[in-house]
């Protein structure tokens, strides 16, 4: 795996991980190389305040801050935003880490907002980002029974999309007509099957967890090339129920390794390994990591938007999906059987994080967001380049996950 693999000499001194209530040296120290935990999470706590005296509790969801703008763009809390649970997940986050009571009055404001998406019938996969980020953070935080009940009614919501012929819960109704995408389901989809996991350990239906387990299956048979690369978008016959074919959405092309996509499989398998403790997930896992990691630019650990665009190094970079990657990995390498697989996967998402960290990423004075160069839709020419609140969701809950040794 390149650079990463061959640094596993160096860095076993400085840091061990083969389970996750290990502690690296960054860890117990709070600093390696001048990083510090403590001091990107408070910026993330004054970003965050900024971001408050701003916009203010209106009942608007911050989602992005574009290349050369300075402040928050705000979206109407609809069913079809798909961004809307990561602002107040962001806010449980630094509300978890900080202990300010003012972060937590807004964070239990955004997330009331949310309550309303819950009671409609689905209008896609995305309810889980929706609701897990949000009511998932609120209810592990607060223990509040409602938002329990909340995130049960969306779990059993988001299973009307489980289509049992085919074996995946459907991604985009919207898309069936103008696409001729019969059944289709999306990379991102793998990041709702956590809360439908939950839900099934918490009093919701045990159907909920063959139903995620399920989709995890045929997602790993169908949703790849044979190298781990995803595909976007798998579409799938609903009468046979037979895979039709692969094909991108907002990567560059059907054959190249879409980054972001490649970030929630990444993350998807590894939550699937941790609640079923199947050891085929944590193979896929590591495959879909390995490749992630074997692509990633020289002595770098933010990728370029697809690793395989064709104006590379000219090309926008995704600090999303670096965040997401960092998150994983910290969580995959506590989950590893293999002593050496989770020295490299700690090493790399610290590398990550740290990568984040730096001026380069951060966006500091520049907007009240955490993180810059972020990449949504570059084939639609949408957030290209962009502070975006997922970036900065994933970004606090690896600093967060570092700062607990997981």
């Amino acid at each position: 795996m390149k650079r990463i693999l061959l640094s596993i000499g160096v860095i076993i001194s400085i840091i061990s991980c083969t389970n996750k209530t290990t502690h690296s040296n960054s860890v117990e120290n709070n600093t390696r190389s001048g990083f510090s935990i403590d001091k990107n999470l408070d910026y993330c706590h004054q970003q965050a305040l900024r971001s408050l005296n701003e916009v203010g509790d209106t009942t608007m969801i911050p989602r992005n801050i574009l290349n050369g703008e300075h402040h928050w763009n705000l979206r109407n809390v609809e069913i079809s935003e798909w961004t809307l649970g990561f602002w107040p997940g962001i806010l449980w986050y630094v509300y978890e880490s900080s202990k300010d009571e003012k972060i937590k009055k807004s964070a239990i404001h955004y997330t009331d907002l949310l309550q309303p998406l819950t009671i409609l019938p689905a209008y896609d996969h995305d309810l889980g980002f929706q609701i897990f980020c949000s009511y998932g953070n609120a209810y592990r935080l607060t223990g509040k029974e409602e938002y329990k009940q909340i995130i049960l009614n969306a779990a059993d919501t988001l299973a009307t999309l489980f289509n049992p012929k085919v074996g995946t819960i459907l991604s985009w109704p919207r898309e069936i007509e103008p696409n001729n995408w019969p059944h289709n389901t999306i990379m991102d989809n793998m990041i709702n099957l956590e809360m439908l996991y939950w839900a099934a350990r918490n009093g919701g239906s045990k159907d909920l967890y063959d139903i995620a387990t399920k989709h995890a299956e045929v997602t790993m048979q169908y949703g790849f090339r044979e190298d781990g690369g995803n595909y976007h978008v798998a579409v799938y016959d609903t009468i046979s129920g037979n895979f039709i074919k692969g094909v991108t959405h907002q990567g560059y092309a059907d054959s190249t390794l879409w980054a972001r996509g490649q970030a929630w499989a990444i993350y998807g398998y590894t939550f699937v390994y941790r609640e079923t403790k199947d050891k085929k997930f944590l193979r896929f896992a590591e495959k879909v990591t390995d490749l992630y990691l074997s692509r990633l630019p020289e002595n770098e650990y933010v990728p370029y938007w697809d690793f395989d665009a064709p104006n590379i190094p000219d090309e926008p970079r995704d600090a999303s999906a670096a965040a997401i990657v960092a998150s994983a990995l910290l969580e995959l390498s506590g989950l590893e059987d293999n002593p050496e697989k989770a020295e490299t996967y700690k090493e790399a998402a610290i590398k990550m994080i740290e990568e984040l960290s730096t001026d380069k990423y951060q966006s500091r004075e520049q907007n009240p967001a955490f993180l810059l160069h972020s990449t949504g839709h570059r084939p639609n020419k949408s957030e290209v380049d962009a502070s975006i609140n997922y970036a900065d969701y994933y970004y606090i809950e690896a600093l967060l996950r570092l700062k607990k040794g997981l």
